[in-house]
């Protein structure tokens, strides 16, 4: 078929030329005309939800003796050839777009309306059948919720265990490497790397525990509020029996909200969720700069571990090589940081009855989820489990360190601990020479009170 070839659609506001090869219908093509925005179009996993809900709701319909059977079967058929990632090229829809997001709603009525047509050998309608007992201000922050819990459940949680479970190796076979504790970037007490590694461990894992807190406002759908939240024009039992449905396709625990005009009025569960990945994003960022400090070096920085060499560092210096999966990881979490800002601003963006910054609230959204569950997976593949100690490093550092002197305030007290240590700083010697030639204390004691390994044990050491 000719690439320039198009056909006449019509719909209530009059005629429009629509691509020949076109799956979809005139409202979808007025939306490719009236939004040439972005290039960015709505993410398959959200396309893959609405088409979902259309499923589903086929199958509601036609057990509530609303839709002609042979037509819902169809419409499941094309509803699930959609959800199997067929068709894909046919949502070309801008993510800037109507705030209801009609304008993706129409474009999967629309798409499933023709391969349905063409199956059952009857007309179908974007709107009556394909719509029926739905409105794109339900259907589309249902969709939300839908596809947000299961990129969650399906993608993000796993990948953190799956980070969470490396570091905690890691940390296991670290537990007895005494390094220089920092604080404020500065030397302070020492710890074990065992230890350093167990907070990263504990972030994650909490991490996890925050989004299995935000999830239950997520599984609350606003299906059968249709137009403005009362349900005009849906089955009584539509609600129930779709959301139903939706839990028996996914296996997640989905229900109707308590109050279809909160559904519709507001994001805050989405707005809470995302708050949730912010979190995520500056864990991860805590733990990918501090892997990129230990790294440094070779030579001029701490030099304390190194990472894997994965690609050269620079086009002009040779054997430069870099910490490149934590920098991914940071500009990751900036990212993450940065659409929460914008889901933030969309949340409040509920004007009465309905939000109206739907589509950049799922984009964002989704692409969060995405960055994280992909990050998480490289962070611990690509850079926990396989660096390397660099434990002479560590050792000579030891030695230097001046604020080992804390263990002797106190048998000797602060202020003379503190003489020590700049004598100990100011002539770069180890802490155990001055502290023997100072305090006269016998060297064979001071090397029980000095002991890195014992201190980092904490309590009072002797």
């Amino acid at each position: 078929m000719n690439e320039n070839a198009f056909r006449i659609e019509k719909d209530s506001m009059g005629e429009l030329q629509v691509p020949a090869a076109a799956l979809y219908a005139a409202q979808t093509q007025r939306a490719v005309e009236n939004f040439p925005i972005s290039g960015l179009k709505m993410p398959p996993a959200f396309i893959a939800a609405v088409a979902l809900i259309k499923r589903c709701a086929a199958r509601v319909n036609k057990n509530l003796g609303l839709l002609d059977a042979s037509m819902a079967e169809a419409i499941e058929q094309a509803a699930q050839d959609i959800i199997d990632g067929r068709h894909a090229d046919q949502f070309p829809v801008d993510v800037f777009q109507t705030g209801s997001g009609t304008s993706t709603n129409m474009n999967v009525n629309e798409v499933i309306a023709t391969l349905a047509s063409r199956s059952c050998g009857r007309s179908v309608s974007a709107n009556d059948h394909v719509n029926m007992g739905q409105s794109s201000n339900d259907v589309i922050p249902a969709a939300i919720h839908v596809s947000a819990a299961l990129a969650v459940n399906v993608r993000l949680i796993p990948a953190l265990e799956h980070l969470q479970a490396a570091i905690a190796y890691k940390a296991q076979s670290l537990k007895d490497v005494v390094k220089t504790g920092r604080t404020h970037l500065m030397d302070a007490m020492p710890i074990t790397l065992g230890q350093e590694l167990s907070a990263w461990a504990l972030q994650v894992q909490n991490g996890v525990e925050r989004l299995r807190a935000a999830l239950p406002r997520i599984y609350k759908l606003a299906l059968g509020g249709t137009a403005v939240g009362t349900g005009i024009n849906a089955h009584p039992e539509f609600a129930a029996r779709i959301a139903e449905a939706l839990a028996d396709a996914t296996g997640l625990p989905f229900a109707p909200n308590d109050s279809f005009f909160e559904s519709l009025s507001c994001q805050d569960a989405a707005v809470e969720l995302s708050g949730q990945l912010k979190t995520i994003a500056v864990s991860l960022m805590k733990i990918a700069n501090d892997l990129r400090w230990m790294n440094s070096g070779p030579l001029a920085g701490l030099g304390e571990i190194e990472l894997p060499a994965l690609q050269p560092g620079s086009s002009i210096m040779p054997g430069k090589v870099n910490p490149v999966i934590p920098e991914a990881a940071c500009m990751v979490a900036a990212q993450v940081i940065g659409n929460d800002a914008t889901i933030t601003v969309a949340g409040q963006s509920g004007s009465f009855q309905l939000n109206v910054m739907l589509p950049v609230i799922a984009y964002n959204l989704l692409q969060s989820i995405d960055l994280l569950a992909n990050v998480s997976h490289q962070l611990a593949d690509k850079a926990i489990a396989d660096f390397v100690v660099r434990e002479d490093n560590l050792k000579k550092a030891l030695a230097l360190n001046p604020i080992l002197v804390t263990a002797l305030n106190p048998v000797i007290g602060y202020l003379k601990a503190a003489e020590i240590a700049k004598v100990a700083y100011r002539q770069q010697r180890p802490i155990i020479d001055v502290a023997t030639e100072m305090t006269g204390i016998p060297r064979a004691e001071l090397e029980v009170l000095l002991d890195p390994a014992k201190l980092a044990k904490g309590g009072i050491q002797g």
